[in-house]
């Protein structure tokens, strides 16, 4: 079982940066492909980065990019998640996500290809 706690939200003004982690607690970090979603009120969950599992891909949705950045650090088993310039429509609940993979290059970005969820942090950028 992979258990993923994410940390790292807060209340933010508009132009503002956080650093979510996720961290997971697994013994074969480096088999998982990571991503992060992120769901407001009233809308469906969206991807927002990914990360394959050798993390030489990545994958950023036009929301985030040029803004965010996401990495892994496989010696602490954790996935970051870098938000730069946050505006208001960033707001929202973050979610860490994982799934076991053969591909090391392979990036996933549906919400359904994901096996494994935290529980989310929120994320509130004041205008």
């Amino acid at each position: 079982q992979v258990q993923l706690v994410e940390s790292g939200g807060g209340l933010v003004q508009t132009g503002g940066s956080l650093r979510l982690s996720c961290a997971a607690s697994v013994r074969t970090f480096s088999m998982y492909a990571m991503g992060w979603f992120r769901q407001a009120p009233g809308k469906e969950r969206e991807v927002v980065a990914a990360i394959s599992r050798s993390g030489s891909r990545t994958y950023y949705a036009d929301s985030g990019t040029g803004r965010f950045t996401i990495s892994r650090d496989v010696a602490k088993n954790t996935v970051y998640l870098q938000m730069n310039s946050l505006k208001p429509e960033d707001t929202a609940v973050y979610y860490c996500a994982a799934t076991i993979t053969q591909g090391i290059s392979d990036v996933y970005t549906g919400r359904y290809e994901y096996a494994y969820w935290g529980q989310g942090t929120q994320v509130t950028v004041s205008s």
